[in-house]
């Protein structure tokens, strides 16, 4: 049995660009998914323009981020503090706000993130806006939870480089942290119990009420005309086969470099580069990396895991390239700038 179960999984793996494409055609088909139509020009399979056509929206390839959570306040405001806390490193140099800036996007903007003294990481920090909608944490999906995402950054040498034995003598030393833990958790302050804190936080940091989300909720002058055409010609192209579910991604794997070689081309291979193979072992999984959120993706540049797109015009001629493998006018990509620049939502009501 368990060997059927992983040959299956095999299966899908190798097939999943195949399975993606067919899940988006049941989509667009419709059946029982509700839709909301539009009197502007449809869009051919070649990207093409037909005046006076309508275009269906399909409401099953994503939905609006939620409004509200039912997380308990308080264990969420003493993540908050743990979060801009620099005694999680070794130093007390670097908190998790350090490389997550909650006051832009949720990153730092770099290619590579800098820890203590100095050191340089190995990958692009993802946002940790929307990052408790995810189905795995990292790049190559190597946490499954929030809570064992965070012991990565806090134990890793280029990053805090600290330890747990180290962060909890520090923070039992604060009364205040030591009164909060004993209030919110039977056992205080502990690992586990910081970890998990600092995860409610993380849920927490959603951001809802995107222009695109009050298009989604039935605001149909919420979107411009060129942007109600980036979103037609964002499921037409093929990007919603993986970008889809209400984080607009970070729910699948999919290769990098399915229609030609991205790694060649760009040269100067790293560890980072080879994805979820580092934790799986599996060949299939080379160069397979967890999907990314397009959430507020106009302020989480630079893109890709690797940092090398600069602007969001770079990343989408990167995908049309490697990913779909097809011919795209810059009038058509501009226009998908153009949506995807719509997704930009608030934090704590107020607009990133």
């Amino acid at each position: 049995m368990k060997k059927l179960k992983s040959e299956t999984v095999r299966w899908i793996n190798s097939r999943r660009p195949i399975l993606g494409a067919l899940l988006l055609l049941a989509v667009l088909a419709g059946g029982a998914a509700a839709r909301w139509q539009f009197f502007q020009p449809a869009v051919k399979a070649s990207g093409a323009p037909t005046p006076g056509v309508r275009v269906s929206y399909d409401y099953a390839v994503t939905q609006p981020i939620p409004q509200s959570t039912d997380l308990n306040p308080a264990r969420v405001a003493l993540g908050g503090k743990l979060f801009h806390d620099a005694r999680l490193s070794v130093d007390d140099t670097i908190s998790c706000a350090s490389c997550h800036n909650l006051a832009g996007g949720g990153v730092d903007n770099r290619s590579r993130s800098v820890g203590v003294r100095g050191a340089v990481g190995g990958i692009n920090a993802p946002t940790v806006f929307n990052s408790g909608l995810n189905f795995v944490q990292f790049w190559d999906g190597r946490a499954l939870t929030l809570e064992a995402q965070i012991n990565g950054p806090v134990t890793h040498p280029l990053e805090m480089a600290s330890s747990w034995q180290q962060v909890i003598g520090k923070l039992v030393q604060d009364p205040v942290y030591v009164q909060e833990f004993s209030k919110l958790y039977r056992d205080g302050l502990t690992a586990p119990n910081i970890k998990n804190a600092l995860a409610e936080f993380e849920r927490s940091l959603l951001t809802p009420n995107s222009r695109f989300d009050k298009f989604l909720r039935g605001d149909s002058n919420a979107l411009v005309e060129q942007e109600k055409k980036g979103y037609a010609l964002f499921q037409s192209y093929g990007c919603s086969s993986c970008h889809q579910g209400v984080n607009l991604g970070g729910n699948m794997y999919e290769k990098m470099g399915l229609m030609g070689d991205y790694f060649a081309d760009r040269g100067n291979p790293t560890e980072a580069d080879k994805g979820r193979f580092n934790v799986t072992g599996n060949p299939d999984n080379l160069h397979e990396f967890r999907v990314p959120s397009l959430r507020n993706v106009a302020l989480t540049a630079p893109y890709f895991h690797d940092g090398s797109a600069k602007t969001l015009e770079d990343a989408i001629a990167v995908m049309v390239k490697y990913q779909l493998g097809r011919p795209m006018p810059d009038a058509d990509l501009q226009s998908i700038a153009a949506f995807l620049r719509t997704l930009t939502g608030q934090y704590q009501g107020k607009p990133l």
